[in-house]
């Protein structure tokens, strides 16, 4: 007997494309279960989308909403299924399994009802959803990638991040971003001394989602600078001592 996330699980591997012989390798669930499953899948209620409400409303998990926002504008994507059904992919370093799963509950909070699995990859997991919702809960969703069209939030998203900018925060920084030791040497009394200091980075190629997180930086009275990688504006860089210690109290290093 098997439970219904891994029954959802392996319906989703074999939804990708994956041959049921693959998919068989990868769950040790024999081909001939996994050809029963196909022509009786397991059923779930869905819950309604806020979006698509008369009138439409914010997600009611607004923090988990916040979070999530953050990981899908670094490192996710939506993409059609079939049958009006969208994945929402979030791909994540397998190195911080504890944000991998801080995502996972994010997405089953947004939307508790839809099957919520994760898929292997070269050094890293794709924490994924099936909803046919997705892109109403994200309207950021559009062909090519996020850095070529411009990105924008909706006003309802804007009053969301405003309620939880450091959630919106922590999402881009455990996503794009990160947490580092610097360190430099000087001479004390002739003696060279190392001295180590923490700063943070954030890198993303869209000019829109760099602003999106400065300016959730300074709802929370963060200072920043942007460094450039040649030309390019690449790196928001928070180092000062008091804006580094906010950071560590509300986001952070990744785990």
């Amino acid at each position: 007997m098997y439970d219904l996330r891994t029954r959802e699980r392996a319906l989703n591997l074999v939804g990708q494309g994956r041959s049921l012989n693959s998919v068989s390798q990868e769950t040790g669930i024999s081909r001939s279960t996994l050809r029963s499953w196909q022509t009786s899948p397991p059923k779930r209620a869905t819950a309604p989308c806020p979006r698509c409400d008369i009138p439409a409303r914010p997600p009611e998990n607004a923090s988990a909403y916040a979070y999530l926002l953050g990981l899908y504008l670094g490192d996710g994507c939506i993409s059609a299924h079939h049958r009006g059904v969208y994945y929402m992919r979030i791909v994540l370093d397998q190195a911080w399994p504890g944000v991998i799963d801080a995502c996972e509950a994010a997405l089953r909070a947004v939307r508790p009802t839809n099957s919520v699995f994760r898929v292997r990859k070269q050094g890293a997991y794709a924490v994924s959803s099936t909803s046919k919702h997705w892109p109403c809960l994200f309207p950021q969703h559009g062909p090519g990638k996020k850095h070529n069209r411009r990105i924008a939030l909706e006003p309802w998203q804007q009053e969301i991040v405003r309620a939880h900018p450091w959630e919106f925060i922590r999402g881009l920084i455990h996503s794009d971003g990160c947490r580092i030791i610097n360190w430099t040497s000087r001479l004390v009394a002739g003696v060279p001394k190392r001295y180590e200091y923490p700063r943070y980075f954030f890198s993303n190629k869209s000019d829109d989602i760099r602003r999106l997180f400065t300016d959730a930086l300074d709802l929370v009275g963060v200072e920043w600078t942007t460094l450039a990688r040649g030309s390019d504006p690449f790196n928001i860089s928070i180092a000062r001592k008091a804006s580094v210690a906010l950071m560590d109290a509300h986001v952070g290093a990744k785990y």
